[in-house]
């Protein structure tokens, strides 16, 4: 579900209430725990020994930077099949609800989020000695290398960094001319504009992204005007909703005239190095 508002949405999965449990609950928690906690190493010192993810996102790029050992918790949402292709690997792990509450009691001494949140989230991690890591979303293929490195360097594991970016740089350097005029669909017609990331990560693979009134694709298009290449998200494909009906629809599929190409809608979601590997494949099957 690309574009940073649908994003936000679904990584985060946290209602208003949490938001203002989470404030509530730091400010007891600081005042109690500050003295056990006052221990943990600070910035600029060894490499952390037990870090905690607070975002699917951040999820995801601890799970793949981290030395295990230095994996303190991640988000439920990590440990769930439907939302990233890292869950098993994430099940070895203790599960967060998105919080600081949530992990301040397995001590971690760095904290890794995504997109911002409450003001007092940085400040008491700061007076437990605890060091954040806030990440914003990534808005271009720059922005995900740039996220790399600074997760990489804060874990102390910048040797795990450079396979990515050399990858991504690969990526760049042998794009092909993004000739095919394609668009990527998800449930209800949800599509992307070519500048978005998810356009940009497209464009490695040669697919043009169309631009779309609304970032959407009606069926009435498809039938007038397909696309050379349709690029079907297949997040949670499994699951009945309206979304998910929409398309089951005959022109959904291309009606014939579209050549279909489906990609892992769970990649999609932070759009971070997890991407690689299916732009690779989607560049191969795209040639």
């Amino acid at each position: 579900m690309p574009g940073s508002r649908m994003r936000s949405m679904r990584i985060t999965r946290m209602s208003s209430a949490t938001i203002l449990r989470e404030g509530q609950a730091m400010r007891a928690f600081a005042f109690v725990s500050a003295i056990s906690l006052v221990a943990l190493a600070g910035p600029g010192e060894a490499a952390p020994q037990r870090a905690a993810s607070l975002n699917l996102c951040t999820d995801e790029l601890l799970l793949i930077l981290a030395a295990p050992g230095q994996i303190a918790s991640v988000t439920h949402l990590a440990q769930k099949e439907a939302e990233t292709p890292l869950w098993r690997q994430a099940r070895r792990h203790r599960t967060n609800d998105g919080s600081l509450v949530s992990v301040a009691g397995l001590r971690p001494d760095l904290v890794l989020t995504m997109g911002g949140g409450a003001r007092d989230r940085v400040r008491i991690a700061e007076r437990l000695g605890i060091k954040v890591l806030d990440l914003p979303f990534p808005q271009t293929i720059s922005d995900v290398e740039k996220s790399i490195v600074e997760t990489a360097s804060a874990l102390g594991r910048q040797d795990r960094a450079r396979p990515l970016l050399a990858a991504i740089a690969a990526l760049k350097h042998n794009a092909p001319p993004p000739a095919h005029d394609s668009v990527w669909l998800g449930g209800g017609g949800r599509s992307v504009s070519p500048a978005s990331l998810a356009g940009q990560w497209m464009a490695l693979a040669g697919l043009r992204q169309r631009a779309l009134p609304g970032e959407r694709l009606s069926l009435e298009q498809l039938l007038v005007a397909p696309p050379a290449v349709l690029l079907r998200s297949d997040y949670r494909a499994g699951q009945y909703s309206g979304e998910q009906r929409w398309l089951s629809h005959p022109l959904a599929t291309g009606g014939g005239k579209s050549r279909t190409i489906v990609t892992d809608g769970r990649l999609w979601t932070c759009m971070g190095p997890l991407l690689i590997d299916e732009v690779r494949r989607l560049k191969a099957i795209a040639r």
